[in-house]
């Protein structure tokens, strides 16, 4: 019957939908045994803060959960799996009139579906210049900044989050565009974003985890339903890259009020089956999920001495 639906209405697949990582998260750590569900952070009411100026004449900084590479921690290239060594635990600021090598081997995207072979589907610094040069922005404020992806509340409303806020005030910052990667990066930028707005700055989330996203509540959301690692567009696509951060600048520029989300329209590929991979325990055999119960208490050692080694 769902077939005979599909070819005679036209419907899409049931499951070309937002991935549920909420749901496929809570069932993946509990069947690798972890047992009590984490706790997401979630917020009823939004803070909101409009633009005092015309985004022509505004000063926007990026906010990324990407690492400096580090030569001396292991893979962090094109396809790398996961590599917690790479972690950074305190927040960075970077010169935005320099290239920067930024990899994201440290946190859980989708590697199935993607590589992290192209720094601008998570990074569009080179993008947000552009506009500067085409007067769509005032500026590129004079840094941008990375946060940690903690999975702790605690640290990242007591600690990093405040030290964005101060960073972007000390760079007289109007506007912010922040870029996660990972699950849990989705939360952290969620978030910052709305301390920065609780501090006069305007944001706007781009990324690919709705569900995480809108369940903590944010002023503003711009949705690509890509894999993870994508949000800022498709790998080697600068069309792609170009369209997905004018559309993020917009709804900087006129959402109308706090939890507004837009769906960016662009797609992944024909297929929607590339979303049925991620965390998803239904299709993960009991020697595969020993095998990944296995490689994440690796991890967590590791960056357990990740973090003893940076003082955290």
């Amino acid at each position: 019957m769902t077939s005979e639906r599909h070819s005679k209405f036209g419907f899409a697949a049931s499951h070309d939908a937002p991935i549920p990582y909420l749901q496929r998260i809570r069932d993946y750590y509990q069947a690798l045994g972890y047992g009590a569900p984490y706790g997401w952070a979630h917020y009823s009411e939004m803070p909101f803060r409009r633009l005092d100026k015309p985004l022509s004449k505004a000063r926007v900084t990026i906010i990324t959960t990407a690492a400096p590479y580090q030569p001396d921690k292991g893979d962090q290239g094109p396809g790398a799996p996961y590599n917690a060594a790479a972690k950074f635990y305190t927040v960075y600021s970077g010169d935005t009139a320099k290239d920067h090598d930024l990899r994201i081997s440290h946190i859980a995207i989708d590697r199935t579906h993607t590589k992290a072979e192209d720094l601008a589907t998570y990074f569009p610094l080179n993008e947000l210049r552009k506009r500067a040069t085409l007067t769509r922005i005032g500026s590129v404020a004079a840094r941008f900044h990375g946060t940690p992806t903690n999975r702790s509340h605690r640290v990242t409303l007591g600690v990093d989050c405040p030290e964005i806020v101060a960073r972007c005030k000390a760079d007289s910052v109007d506007a912010a565009i922040l870029v996660p990667n990972c699950p849990v990066c989705h939360q952290t930028v969620s978030l910052a974003a709305r301390m920065l707005e609780e501090n006069g700055i305007a944001t706007v989330v781009m990324g690919c985890a709705k569900d995480i996203v809108e369940h903590v509540g944010v002023p503003r959301f711009l949705f690509s339903d890509f894999p993870l690692g994508n949000a800022a567009g498709r790998p080697k696509d600068p069309v792609s890259q170009a369209f997905t951060l004018d559309l993020a600048l917009s709804v900087l520029e006129t959402a109308p009020a706090p939890r507004t989300t837009v769906q960016s329209p662009l797609r992944w590929s024909a297929s929607p089956d590339w979303k049925l991979d991620y965390c998803n325990i239904e299709r993960l055999t009991p020697e595969e999920i020993k095998r990944r119960r296995a490689e994440f208490d690796k991890g967590k050692v590791q960056a357990k001495s990740v973090r003893l080694e940076a003082g955290c």
